[in-house]
């Protein structure tokens, strides 16, 4: 397993919200200190699990400053800066490293590949911050057409490496041959991630389970492959479970359930009705594998 600094295993932090929709910052703080203690590296803050992009400019400060205003010694924090007007990245950009946050990231705008290139090459010049791309081609899809575009812009100065959210583990091992730092960004691939040459992984249900993704990172680098394996195969059943369901609303409502009201999700997106949150809860209550129940809070007394 690599060396690198930044190596290890962060969420994709959760943006808690007040019911009007303002930054909850008390909460934010109580989250990430609830999943540091538990070991984890670290937090994405202001992405896709994040909603970043549908925040203001300064509740995304806002949220820089809560958690960089508690993080622990020996932690770290990748503040997502992406916006559709590279003006507006580079001052996030430049608002992150003044609040000493450790690396910055950034989705590409909804441009071709040409643009896209420029963007990020404008965005790592003017970043006080190494960056980490995101490569995420279905959130994504006109970004990068070739794989090769995005070895290139990998290979740009100030570029730390990648968030690499796809399933073409083929792609993950040439960018993690060329030594660029790459996490695996599909909790469901963890372990084939880390196999393909992975350094960690950054991951939304990781705010539930952080813990288990935290030992088949370090099953990973004892190489244990069976223990990893199995652990994989108990997430991806809690998985299933989310599955079912709309799916940041479940696990926004799971950590609720697990003591971190994170309130209403910016988009505004939430269960259909209180009988689905409800048949949620019971299906988790129900189908949480044994093999993890004592790796997570989730309090079902029956079990």
């Amino acid at each position: 397993m690599s060396t690198h600094p930044f190596a290890g295993i962060y969420a994709a932090l959760l943006t808690p919200l007040t019911p009007d929709g303002r930054l909850n910052a008390p909460t934010a703080q109580k989250l990430l200190l609830e999943l540091t203690s538990q070991g984890l590296d670290g937090a994405y803050v202001a992405g896709t699990t994040g909603e970043g992009m549908r925040l203001s400019m300064e509740t995304r400060k806002e949220l820089v400053e809560t958690v960089m205003e508690i993080l622990p010694a020996g932690k770290r924090i990748f503040v997502h800066v992406g916006t559709p007007d590279v003006r507006d990245a580079i001052k996030l950009a430049e608002h992150a490293a003044a609040k000493g946050a450790h690396a910055i990231s950034s989705l590409p705008p909804a441009l071709d590949s040409q643009q896209v290139m420029a963007f990020y090459k404008e965005l790592a010049q003017h970043s006080p911050l190494p960056l980490l791309v995101y490569y995420f081609p279905k959130a994504a899809p006109l970004a990068f057409q070739k794989p090769q575009e995005l070895l290139e812009i990998c290979d740009l100065p100030n570029v730390l490496g990648v968030k690499f959210t796809d399933f073409n583990m083929y792609l993950l091992n040439s960018l993690a041959k060329r030594g660029k730092l790459v996490f695996n960004g599909y909790d469901e691939a963890l372990a084939a991630g880390l196999l393909m040459g992975a350094q960690g992984g950054i991951g939304t249900t990781y705010n539930l389970l952080g813990p288990v993704y935290l030992d088949i990172y370090r099953a990973v680098q004892q190489g244990d492959w069976e223990t990893a394996r199995t652990l994989q195969y108990d997430a991806n059943a809690v998985l299933d479970i989310l599955f079912r369901y709309p799916f940041f609303p479940a696990v926004r409502e799971a950590v609720k359930h697990m003591g971190i009201d994170c309130g209403p999700m910016a988009s505004g997106e939430a269960f259909t009705s209180e009988a689905q949150r409800k048949a949620f809860i019971e299906d988790m209550d129900v189908n949480l594998p044994k093999g993890i129940l004592h790796r997570i809070q989730w309090p079902v007394a029956s079990r």
